[in-house]
């Protein structure tokens, strides 16, 4: 008989996996690419983890912890032994690391190292990888020789759809003032651990105000480099011309797609025009039957249907 700790089974399983993570582990197994997963942490603890999440245990063809070989990250210990269980010369290896330790180590085991920084705003340190990206949403396999992804659908990513929402309040009016664009600002810190599940970059669904109707929107979420925001933000655009203000209105989103990573722009201008363009690519996506179907979802004309938020609770909105 084994007896399992169940506290720790718990823990473990109520860590979410990065977003995008699932889509391309299930994607490289799917294509028969060999993958392993090489961890500082003892190895009965990966397993642990990965065991929480579905389908994951077979994708790995080998898992190698810190407890196995000599010396952890950023040693390269662990890394060439991972290529030695699969019968592969480092050269022909490709790391995806969100640390700094893991990232020296890909590359002192001479491997290719693409970096997925897990601390906001920290892109600089991680210049040692050969490629360094906002989120997993955003790998291009092709670029490695793998095989490539063939869900991007019009220059959009579908993905599990989730709901937002509260009353809109009168914002800092950056959107309309600089930029020409009014946008609805939701502070972030009112469903922080909502936001936090989600990377940072440019997203689009649909945004129902409760005396008006629904509408097509496209929204932001993260530290807006160009203005360099301290605190992380939700900033959705309304694709329609109201003419006038909606304070106090309750506005709810259904978030159903992502479109690109967040990025910083030489100037104001270039960075009007990308707005305008995410405007564009979300317009016309929300035609498509696969998104478009989200536009009858009961919580954009009652949130009660979803609860406020994904977690329940409830949000403010800043109009502008």
């Amino acid at each position: 008989m084994s007896l399992i700790d169940c506290t720790s089974y718990c823990r473990w399983c109520n860590i979410k996996p990065l977003p995008g993570a699932s889509r391309l582990i299930k994607h490289l197994k799917s294509n028969g690419v060999p993958t392993a997963l090489a961890s500082n942490s003892p190895r009965s603890n990966v397993e642990a983890k990965i065991s929480c999440q579905q389908g994951w245990k077979d994708c790995f063809s080998t898992v190698v912890g810190g407890d196995e070989v000599e010396k952890g990250k950023p040693s390269p210990d662990i890394f060439l032994e991972a290529a030695k269980r699969m019968n592969t010369t480092p050269s022909n290896c490709l790391v995806i690391e969100d640390s700094l330790p893991g990232v020296t180590a890909g590359k002192a085991a001479e491997m290719c190292v693409i970096a997925v920084p897990s601390i906001p705003k920290k892109t600089a340190e991680f210049s040692s990888a050969d490629e360094v990206i906002n989120s997993l949403l955003d790998i291009r396999p092709e670029k490695w020789g793998l095989p490539p992804f063939n869900d991007w659908i019009e220059g959009t990513l579908p993905i599990e759809p989730w709901f937002i929402g509260g009353p809109v309040i009168k914002g800092f009016g950056r959107g309309s003032k600089v930029l020409g664009i009014p946008t609805a600002n939701l502070p972030a810190e009112n469903f922080s651990d909502v936001v936090s599940e989600h990377t940072s970059g440019v997203y689009f669904g649909w945004a129902g105000l409760s005396t008006r109707g629904i509408y097509k929107m496209v929204m932001s979420i993260g530290w807006n480099p160009y203005f360099d925001n301290r605190e992380k933000t939700v900033e959705p655009w309304l694709l329609h011309n109201f003419g006038e203000d909606f304070y106090g209105e309750e506005l709810r989103l259904a978030i159903v797609g992502y479109i690109r990573p967040e990025a910083n722009f030489p100037s104001l201008e270039s960075l009007i025009e990308r707005i305008h363009e995410d405007g564009r690519i979300a317009e016309k996506a929300l035609d498509l039957p696969m998104y478009a179907k989200y536009k009858d979802s009961p919580y954009l004309r009652d949130p009660l249907q979803h609860g406020s938020t994904i977690d329940g609770s409830q949000t403010e909105v800043n109009s502008k």
